[in-house]
């Protein structure tokens, strides 16, 4: 199986979710109340882990893992809390970002879960975000692939294309473009294979250096997730490359259910 927990999920009703998040978040805010805003998150877990015990309200459980497989690569995620079925992520932050948005629909995809909370306990009161997540509705192993924009740079450019193809359909669409990126070093080598930092020079002039994923010695790759904002990003990609002695770079954009692959030139 591509993607392992030791949980099975199943849909809550909104009227019996209700019912459990009341609990988790009067834990949370007894939590805060006893113990400030400054400790790290697995304190703050362990204390309303605690607490949901004691009661002997709900099942409660931490740390569960999820494992996500392809042929030799392996990574592991751990949810910080799972209660009564529902899944919590804890964050110690002074605000929301959208960078804890995209962590909780990514294990919502890979767990086809429906919806995923957040609770922020490093705001001056308990802030609790749920995220609803539109995988029951959507087949995320229906992948379609565009590669009107990708050209053969090197011996190894097709098998980046076809890895990158493979991954997405066999965990499906929607998922962290990181994991697809570590997957894609992993296939190319390792870090310390594909990893390089390069000379960025202008007029002749090395301005510094850059770290790039290389997976040939003259071509670099990336992914990213991005939708209305690609076109801006491949501009971006353009002015680096004209600074960096390559001669090309091929962008795998895997946003949603779509892999749109694209080589960039000098």
């Amino acid at each position: 199986m591509p993607v392992e927990c030791p949980i099975s999920f199943r849909r809550v009703p909104d009227f019996e979710f209700g019912e459990i998040d009341r609990q988790v978040m009067a834990c949370a805010y007894t939590a805060q109340n006893e113990l400030g805003r400054l400790c790290e998150e697995r304190v703050y877990e362990n204390e309303i882990a605690a607490r949901l015990k004691a009661d002997d309200l709900i099942d409660v459980q931490t740390q569960v893992p999820i494992v996500v497989s392809f042929e030799g690569f392996t990574k592991t995620y751990r949810l910080d809390m799972v209660a009564g079925g529902l899944v919590y992520e804890l964050k110690v932050a002074n605000n929301f970002t959208p960078a804890h948005d995209a962590q909780i629909y990514n294990y919502a995809a890979l767990l086809d879960l429906d919806r995923i909370k957040l609770i922020n306990l490093g705001m001056p009161q308990v802030e609790g975000r749920l995220r609803r997540c539109p995988f029951a509705r959507i087949d995320r192993h229906k992948i379609t692939v565009n590669r009107s924009r990708w050209n053969i740079l090197s011996s190894s450019c097709e098998k980046l294309a076809s890895t990158s193809e493979s991954i997405l359909r066999d965990w499906g669409g929607f998922i962290d473009d990181r994991l697809m990126e570590e997957a894609l070093v992993h296939f190319c080598g390792g870090e310390s294979t594909c990893a390089k930092r390069m000379p960025v020079a202008r007029n002749g002039t090395t301005l510094g250096h850059h770290r790039l994923l290389l997976h040939s010695p003259d071509v670099a790759f990336s992914v990213t997730a991005m939708g209305r904002d690609a076109s801006a990003h491949e501009r971006q990609i353009r002015r680096l490359l004209n600074l960096l002695p390559l001669r090309g770079w091929q962008w795998m954009n895997a946003h949603h259910t779509e892999l749109r692959l694209t080589t960039i030139e000098r």
